[in-house]
């Protein structure tokens, strides 16, 4: 299967971004934005610079802000050009191990039901640590956990990443101590049973492209949480599910002003389990991905969890999608 990687920079070729190049050469998709030193350029990888994407001719690339995460969109689209059956994105400080890989899409995994809130950080760690986006009036919650091997269709496969993982704000000021995850069979998530996933070490197959939409009126710091939460009904009522493995890359993450990561985290603190419970509630088992992921984006700008624009760019981002899959 051709798997790409798509990754956002902005900054020159880091140590992560090499390795990835060597572990996936010529596949390699690294989407700049107006930040991204001029002339950047690294072995194995292509690049997309502001320009590139303004030419593209997509809707999506001309649609989205500058400076904003969901910018990586475009790399997907390329991948998707290129032929992509599956792919992977990280970030440009997440280090791959060697022989970085996901378990395949079809199997025999543990399905895990714990709903409506499961933290999936805590069946690899007996520390108190928590995915960025989990709600914290949770975390300190047991949870019930009742699973059994099941034949899975797995449709995203989340990596837990070592060193410094994908945690909030919130942990970062109050303990901010590197994790390493213990290591631990595959989980696969039940119907009803919601963890956030990120878009660090994250690998969709093709049936689920359109969910990799990344929501462009939420801050940089909650659009692929959001993204996750209103993936996970998505997937149950397409008969697909979400499924996460223990760390297979390590994260040594570029300077972030923390409290600014906080500020741009409180939409999550106040809002995710609004967004879970409104996509929930919107998506149809007779509808398509894609016409549930309009049906749960609609609900969650009725309840002004996004911005009313959100609509006109998902609208976008659906029709390259499908131009690009011979269907526009």
């Amino acid at each position: 299967m051709a798997r790409f990687v798509v990754l956002t920079s902005v900054f020159g070729p880091t140590p992560a971004v090499r390795r990835f190049a060597e572990q996936a050469p010529d596949r390699v998709i690294v989407v700049g934005d107006r930040k991204t030193p001029a002339g950047w350029s690294c072995p194995g990888v292509e690049y997309l610079s502001a320009d590139a994407q303004a030419a593209s001719g997509w809707l999506t690339a001309g649609a989205l802000p500058w400076n904003h995460y969901a910018r990586k969109m475009v790399g997907y689209l390329r991948a998707l050009e290129r032929g992509a059956d599956t792919i992977a994105e990280s970030d440009d400080d997440n280090l791959p191990s060697d022989g970085w890989s996901f378990p395949p899409f079809q199997g025999t995994f543990p399905e895990v039901a714990a709903g409506p809130h499961y933290n999936v950080y805590s069946r690899f760690t007996d520390r108190r640590v928590w995915p960025r986006g989990f709600p914290l009036s949770h975390v300190r919650e047991p949870a019930e956990v009742e699973e059994s091997p099941r034949d899975c269709r797995v449709a995203v496969w989340q990596g837990l990443v070592d060193g410094d993982p994908d945690v909030d704000a919130i942990y970062r000021l109050t303990v901010g101590s590197p994790v390493s995850f213990n290591d631990g069979e595959p989980a696969v998530l039940a119907p009803g049973t919601v963890c956030p996933f990120n878009s660090q070490n994250t690998l969709f197959r093709r049936e689920a492209f359109p969910l990799l939409y990344l929501p462009a009126t939420v801050s940089v710091r909650a659009t692929d949480i959001v993204r996750g939460l209103v993936a996970q009904p998505v997937l149950w009522a397409a008969g697909m599910r979400l499924g996460f493995v223990g760390a297979n890359a390590r994260q040594e993450r570029n300077p972030h002003d923390l409290l600014r990561d906080f500020e741009d985290e409180i939409p999550l603190y106040l809002g995710a389990e609004a967004v879970s419970e409104a996509a929930a509630a919107a998506v149809s088992a007779e509808a398509s991905v894609e016409e549930n992921l309009r049906r749960a984006y609609r609900r969650l700008a009725e309840r002004a969890l996004v911005g009313t624009e959100e609509l006109s760019l998902l609208d976008a981002w659906l029709g390259d999608v499908a131009s690009l899959n011979g269907g526009g």
